[in-house]
C-alpha cells in the first residue's frame, strides 16, 4: 500500500534546481515507437516505463518493450535515450549491435502501466477513493521523474486518443505527498492510497469502489459504504464479490436497504439474492414492490428467465434528426450514469421504433453538425422479449457489446440488457 498526506495545489510542484524542463503525460508516451538512430530504424514501441522509487520523486530507469507471440521482451536503459519527439523516442543502438537485453525486474522498481495506471486509490481511513487515470512526468537534462498522478477524466480521454476534448481541469496529486510503505506492496497490489476529497466518490466507477471495499476490515468497510449515496451504493454492491455482498447486507438498516434496492434492476436483484442466506433474501424480498418481487421470484424459480424479465430502463434514445452537437449538449446536462451512455439508440420521429444505434466513442469523434441519422449503424442487433438467457449470452459472446436493446414484435424498444447482468460468471472469453 502507498499512503499520502494531502492533495497538491493547482500549480504543479517542481523539484528544486531542476533547470529547464517540460511536462509529459505517460498516456501520450505509451505505444510510441522506439527507434535506434533514425525514424526508419524502429525496434519496438513503449509497452511501459520503468521507474525506481527514489526520494523525493521516482526516476526513470528504462523503457520496457513487449512483443508478444512468445518473443522476448527488451529493456532499454534510460541512459541510452537520446531524445523524445512527438512521433518517436530515439535511443542509441544496443551496445552489442543486436537487440537489447530482456527485462529483468529489480527491487524498488515500479512499472507505470502495471503498478499505477487504472489502480484504485484509497486514503488512509478507507473512506475516500478515486482512480489513477494518468501519470504526469517531468523531463529535464536527460532525466525523467514522476511528479504527479492525474485523477481527472481527462486522463481517461488521453488514453483513448481524445485529449483534444479536455472537458475538465486536470486534477493532479503531487508525488511528494506519497510515501511508499513497501516497495513490494506497491508492485503487487491493485490498490494505492491517496488523499481525495470525499465528494469525489461519486465519480469513481462502482467496480473500483467494490475492489476497495473488499480490501477493508468490517468496520472500515461499513464506514466507506455508509458514506455512499444510494445510487453509488447500489452500483458498488452489485459489483462486489459475494462475500463482501453478504457482509454489507448483514449490516444494513432496513430503510437504508430499501433505498439501495430501489436503485437496482430486476436481474441485478436476482443475482444478488442468489448469494444471500435464505433469511436475508426473504427479508429483502419483503422490502420490494409486489410486481418486482414476483418478477424476481420467476427468475429464481425453475422457469428460465426471458429477456423481458431482465431489462432495465437505464438507456438513452434520440430522434435521427438530432445533431451530434445537440446530443452531446443534452448528455452533459443529463447527469445519467456512464453505463447508460455506452450507446445512443435512435428511434423514429413518431414513436419508439428502433432504427439505429450510435456508439458513444463515435459520437465524440463526429462533427457537431452531423445528425445521428448520418452516423448511426442500422439495422440494430437486438433481442426479442421472449429470448432466453442462453440466447442473450450467445448474442453478447458473438457481438461483444456492452449492452443490447430488447424490442417487441413491432421493433419498439422495451429496454436494454447489460453485459454484466448476463455474462457475469460465464466462462466464455468475451470482451466487455
Amino acid at each position: 500500500m502507498i499512503a499520502v498526506a494531502q492533495k497538491t495545489p493547482g500549480v504543479p510542484d517542481l523539484p528544486a534546481g531542476i533547470g529547464s524542463y517540460r511536462f509529459l503525460y505517460f498516456s501520450e508516451l505509451l505505444k510510441r515507437p522506439v527507434c535506434a538512430g533514425k525514424i526508419k530504424d524502429r525496434i519496438g514501441k513503449v509497452s511501459d516505463l520503468v521507474f525506481k522509487l527514489t526520494e523525493p520523486y521516482p526516476e526513470a530507469v528504462g523503457i520496457f518493450m513487449e512483443f508478444g507471440w512468445g518473443k522476448p521482451t527488451q529493456f532499454v536503459p534510460w541512459d541510452r535515450v537520446v531524445k523524445i519527439e512527438d512521433d518517436a523516442i530515439f535511443v542509441k543502438p544496443a551496445g552489442n549491435g543486436d537487440a537489447y537485453s530482456p527485462f529483468v525486474d529489480q527491487p524498488g522498481w515500479i512499472l507505470l502501466e502495471d503498478h499505477l495506471m487504472g489502480k484504485t486509490v484509497l486514503d488512509m481511513d478507507g473512506r475516500r477513493t478515486e482512480v489513477v487515470n494518468d501519470v504526469h512526468l517531468l523531463e529535464s537534462r536527460g532525466r525523467m521523474l514522476v511528479v504527479h498522478v492525474d485523477i481527472s477524466f481527462n486522463g481517461f480521454l488521453r488514453r483513448w486518443g481524445l485529449k483534444r476534448l479536455n472537458w475538465i481541469k486536470d486534477q493532479l496529486i503531487s508525488w511528494k505527498y506519497i510515501q511508499p510503505l513497501s516497495v513490494e506492496d506497491a508492485a503487487a497490489t491493485d490498490k494505492v492510497s491517496l488523499s481525495i476529497t470525499r465528494n469525489e466518490i461519486r465519480e469513481l466507477p462502482g467496480e473500483d469502489l467494490a475492489d476497495a471495499l473488499e480490501e477493508l476490515s468490517g468496520e472500515e468497510q461499513e464506514a466507506l459504504f455508509s458514506a455512499l449515496e444510494p445510487e453509488k451504493a447500489a452500483e458498488t454492491l452489485i459489483e462486489a464479490e459475494p462475500r463482501a455482498q453478504r457482509q454489507i447486507i448483514a449490516n444494513l438498516r432496513q430503510e437504508r436497504a430499501r433505498t439501495i434496492l430501489s436503485e437496482l434492476s430486476v436481474p441485478q436483484l436476482a443475482d444478488l439474492f442468489t448469494v444471500l442466506p435464505h433469511d436475508d433474501m426473504t427479508e429483502l424480498m419483503g422490502l420490494l414492490p409486489r410486481e418486482q418481487a414476483d418478477r424476481i421470484q420467476g427468475i429464481l424459480s425453475e422457469r428460465e428467465a426471458e429477456a423481458s424479465d431482465l431489462i432495465t430502463s437505464e438507456y438513452v434514445t434520440f430522434k435521427r434528426e438530432t445533431t451530434v452537437g445537440q446530443a452531446l449538449g443534452e448528455l452533459r446536462q443529463s447527469a445519467r450514469e456512464p453505463d447508460a451512455l455506452s450507446y445512443l439508440y435512435v428511434v423514429n420521429g413518431t414513436g419508439r421504433t428502433l432504427i439505429g444505434v450510435v456508439d458513444l466513442r463515435e459520437l465524440l469523434l463526429a462533427a457537431d453538425h452531423l445528425t445521428l441519422g448520418d452516423i448511426m449503424v442500422s439495422p440494430v442487433v437486438a433481442a426479442e422479449a421472449d429470448d432466453l438467457k442462453d440466447d442473450l449470452a450467445d448474442l453478447f459472446a458473438k457481438y461483444h457489446y456492452r449492452m443490447i436493446p430488447v424490442v417487441d414484435l413491432q421493433d419498439q424498444i422495451l429496454g436494454v440488457i447489460h453485459y454484466n447482468d448476463i455474462m457475469k460468471g460465464v466462462t466464455t472469453r468475451v470482451k466487455a
